[in-house]
């Protein structure tokens, strides 16, 4: 078959070149053709003692990227060297999941934008079939597929992987428990629900302690750990003389237009400080159903951004003097398109403007984190089935699972 390539033939003229110059005299003499070596002669090409780089894929639809996907990327670029990304097209996640969140254009510079991708496939197909997997291995070079521990099923209950095992040139990363689209799809209708019922939460106490039992299981389960965010962390600091540029904001649902702007602060200066404001100031400012996502697990979608080289977790809403000396800040930016505060108060930008070194920057996209969560609500029906679908899915895969184990 075509993933049964000739890299053996090539790591042996590596390692034991006078055996098979042998083997190739040879053949010569024999009259045998040459042609199934690959074309070895041009072998010289590398050099002495360089080791082969390998190259590692792991698919996805990436809609609504959070922590969890960015954590799979980087387990899946700590087995090999280059981290080469398949991005599933809109009409395809349709047929299989349901409407996307989030479009192609969107999703390719989410992926694009984290720290861990080295090259990404648009248009990559659900199911890794036999004829695209040779695509893989021979086009793209690819060593190994990797995927998750959790089930990643067709309609019909089969694995999308399972040509990829069958050639032996699968591997499997642990899953980040705590989060998944699934669960913040949840989350955020679940936060519309409340808005819309909120005079009867007043009014009937029971129903209150009803819907609220309901929610438990939308609230966020991540635990923050040091090590966690230290595996997220660029663990660098600025030069002696490095211009640092510092955003502030939510980064509540990290989407493209995140991203695009903290690609703008970056190529400002040398160093991006990216500040992330606590739970309690976004309530304060943005209302008591915000943020959808929590401190912690907004900080590590920004950390997980190739743009942002630091955070500083809980930042104040207000820029003030003693934060721009202590980081040495040279300049403090902020895009045009943001979510508007529900207090009328000084500027939080007074300072950096009255020392000249604050910048209004225009933002490439329109996209609010309020306007990723009207889509999900605007299209509810089609996200409720959706998740009931993955669920059903998932717990058939288990159930099969147990019984293989078990031996029935």
């Amino acid at each position: 078959m075509d993933y049964e390539n000739n890299s053996w033939i090539w790591d042996g003229v590596y390692y034991y070149p006078h055996l098979f110059g042998g083997i190739m005299v040879t053949a010569a003499l024999l009259g045998l053709s040459t042609s199934y070596f690959g074309g070895i002669g041009s072998f010289h090409k590398r050099k002495s003692g360089e080791k082969k780089r390998v190259r590692v894929y792991m698919d996805g639809c990436f809609d609504l990227v959070h922590y969890g996907h960015a954590n799979a990327l980087r387990q899946a670029k700590a087995l090999g060297d280059e981290l080469v990304v398949g991005v599933v097209n809109d009409e395809v996640i349709a047929e299989h999941k349901g409407p996307p969140v989030f479009n192609m254009e969107e999703r390719l510079t989410l992926v694009n934008g984290l720290k861990w991708v080295d090259e990404v496939i648009p248009d990559a197909p659900y199911a890794i079939s036999e004829e695209f997997m040779n695509r893989l291995f021979n086009e793209y070079k690819i060593d190994y597929i990797i995927h998750g521990d959790d089930p990643c099923l067709l309609p019909d209950g089969s694995d999308v992987y399972a040509a990829a095992k069958k050639a032996g040139r699968y591997k499997q990363i642990k899953r980040t428990e705590g989060v998944s689209s699934t669960d913040i799809v949840g989350r955020i209708l679940a936060s519309s629900r409340c808005r819309e019922n909120g005079e009867d939460h007043i009014v009937n106490g029971k129903q209150h302690q009803e819907e609220s039992q309901s929610e438990d299981s939308h609230i966020s389960q991540f635990l923050p750990t040091s090590r966690r965010i230290s595996q997220f962390s660029n663990g660098k600091e600025p030069g002696a003389n490095a211009r640092i540029v510092y955003i502030d904001g939510a980064f509540d649902l990290f989407h493209a237009g995140h991203v695009e702007i903290l690609k703008r602060a970056r190529e400002l200066g040398d160093f991006l400080l990216v500040g992330i404001y606590s739970d309690e100031t976004v309530r304060e400012h943005r209302g008591s159903h915000y943020p959808i996502m929590r401190l912690h697990e907004r900080s590590l979608s920004v950390l997980s951004c190739r743009y942002a080289n630091e955070v500083i977790i809980g930042a104040p809403w207000k820029v003030t003097k003693d934060m721009i000396t202590t980081f040495n800040i040279s300049q403090v930016v902020h895009g045009t398109v943001a979510e508007n505060s529900l207090k009328s108060e000084s500027d939080p930008y007074e300072v950096p403007k009255n020392m000249g070194i604050f910048r209004l920057l225009e933002s490439p996209k329109d996209t609010t984190t309020t306007s990723v969560a009207e889509r999900i609500i605007a299209n509810h029906e089609a996200y409720k089935k959706r998740n009931a679908k993955k669920a059903q899915n998932e717990k058939r895969y288990y159930e099969e699972e147990k019984k293989y184990v078990s031996g029935e």
